[in-house]
């Protein structure tokens, strides 16, 4: 996309593909699992849903190195493909799993509830020492809430207590002694009133944990059964691995994938509450272009080499010229030498409008979809 004017890019984009909020609303794009859980950087559902049917049939092996939220897993069993995800970051492989489990809804539904009864008879037994980092992002009361409940999902089975893990993680998001409108990248503890943007008022710092885990589990609940009405019974796993030198356990006949930018978000940072208090492995050292990494040319260049290890073990590893759907703003012009050093051949680029929804974000932003084959 280097040295593109914005008129060209509006002549090139694909207009298909360029939802406005009319066209795509809000409902539509965090239908059922999508938003069990907020995530920065995740792609729109219906862009992976639109490119499984132009390139793959059901039964297809769908693979994704950068798995993230768990959005192309999804999409990709809804449509009857088996599915493989693998990510760096303990939190995203979680969560990926999670969305993509398999539950019954009744059970499911008597074992979280039964959770949350258990928090509230036992909020002031013994749960624990808290992180100093956990105690300096939240109230008393909030953090022994929060404590609590993570006390009472320790004996539920293993996949009913990852449900509970992913709302503890939700309500400790917004528990967190921040503004409300900083939720995304708060920079320190907030302890008094203030003046709320988002509210248009002043507003208090958060102080219990209760209600949001009461809301996010009724939420949780709801969401799961609605994606239950549309799931399939293809496999999905989901890999705790490095994407440069995993082994996938099967031969996959492409790839939907949407990589991390390069010094634009720390992963493991974003999601720092969820480690704190679930204990998870963090692994941001091997994070590719994180944004403490920044964007200076010793950085640029590891970017490079990282990604061109990703293509090209996941090349290495499709089917004879499986379909490769990359869905990046390359805004640096970094993806042709990506492309190059892991031997994609460019079938197609397709240019779309992003319409900036969500966040205190301005101006226009555009996205390129690379259709390339694994050679």
């Amino acid at each position: 996309m280097v040295g593109r004017t914005q008129d060209a890019l509006y002549a090139e984009i694909d207009l298909e593909l360029s939802w406005s909020e009319d066209e795509l609303p809000q409902i539509a794009r965090t239908k059922h699992v999508h938003s069990l859980h907020p995530y920065l950087g995740k792609f729109i559902p219906q862009l992976v849903e639109v490119f499984l049917h132009r390139h793959f049939s059901p039964g297809d092996c769908i693979y994704d190195p950068f798995v993230g939220s768990g959005t192309t897993l999804v999409e990709a069993n809804v449509f009857g493909a088996n599915a493989i995800g693998c990510d760096i970051s303990a939190f995203n492989c979680l969560l990926a799993r999670v969305k993509t489990g398999r539950y019954s809804p009744g059970e499911l539904e008597l074992a979280l509830r039964g959770a949350l009864e258990d928090m509230r008879h036992g909020a002031r037994r013994s749960v624990g020492e808290p992180t100093p980092w956990l105690s300096r992002w939240y109230a008393p009361q909030a953090l022994e809430e929060l404590l609590a409940y993570r006390s009472s999902i320790g004996r539920l089975p293993t996949e009913y207590g990852d449900v509970a893990r992913v709302i503890l993680s939700r309500a400790a998001r917004s528990a967190r002694l921040t503004t409300h409108f900083d939720l995304d990248f708060p920079r320190r503890p907030t302890t008094k009133a203030y003046y709320c943007h988002k509210h248009k008022r002043t507003c208090r710092p958060v102080q219990e944990a209760r209600k949001f885990l009461a809301r996010y589990t009724t939420d949780t609940i709801r969401r799961i059964r609605d994606f239950g009405s549309v799931r399939t019974n293809r496999n999905v796993s989901v890999l705790h691995a490095d994407s440069r030198d995993v082994r996938l356990p099967a031969t996959p006949n492409g790839v939907v994938t949407s990589p991390p930018y390069p010094g634009l978000i720390d992963y493991h940072e974003q999601h720092r509450y969820a480690y704190e208090l679930l204990g998870l492995a963090d692994r941001r050292h091997e994070e590719i272009g994180p944004a403490t990494a920044g964007r200076a040319r010793a950085a640029i260049r590891s970017y490079i080499q990282a990604m061109s290890e990703v293509f090209d073990n996941t090349a290495a590893q499709l089917v004879r010229d499986g379909w490769v759907l990359i869905v990046v703003n390359d805004s640096h012009g970094l993806f042709p030498e990506i492309m190059e050093n892991a031997g994609l051949i460019l079938e197609d680029r397709i240019t779309r409008h992003v319409n900036r929804r969500t966040g205190r974000r301005a101006g226009e932003f555009f996205e390129d979809v690379l259709v390339c084959r694994a050679a």
